[in-house]
């Protein structure tokens, strides 16, 4: 005896349901891949060609009343802004935060600030900078 086959013969019925969501599922991936990475570079494109100030903090030296922060700033030529800067203490209490604005052509200016504290401060951190 010979057992029947329960399935229709290749290529003569068309696709099976299971071919057709394979290939939805494909192309729906496909296009939510392509607009996932859409996003992600215009995100980059924006952080990067529009941040036109940008600085790091080169040395610092804690005082009593206050802490000396030596600042190296980046930014377009004319373009005027702030960066904000703060200490803590030991135990990690915010002690001082100021604003520092940078104007004028250079592009590049290098700057000691002074930071005044409610008590000694031990760091000194750059929280960023804005245009403005």
């Amino acid at each position: 005896m010979s057992t029947a086959s329960t399935r229709p013969p290749e290529g003569r019925y068309g696709r099976s349901s299971d071919e057709r969501a394979d290939r939805t599922l494909k192309i729906v991936g496909t296009v939510l891949a392509v607009a996932l990475l859409g996003l992600v570079g215009w995100f980059g494109y924006h952080y990067v060609a529009k941040n036109e100030i940008s600085a790091e903090v080169i040395s610092f030296e804690p005082g009593k009343e206050s802490v000396r922060v030596h600042l190296e700033v980046r930014k377009d030529a004319g373009t005027d802004g702030y960066c904000t800067v703060r200490s803590q203490a030991e135990n990690g209490a915010e002690v001082g935060r100021a604003d520092f604005r940078f104007d004028g052509d250079g592009t590049r200016i290098d700057k000691v600030v002074t930071l005044r504290t409610t008590s000694p401060g031990t760091t000194a951190e750059l929280l960023g900078c804005h245009t403005g």
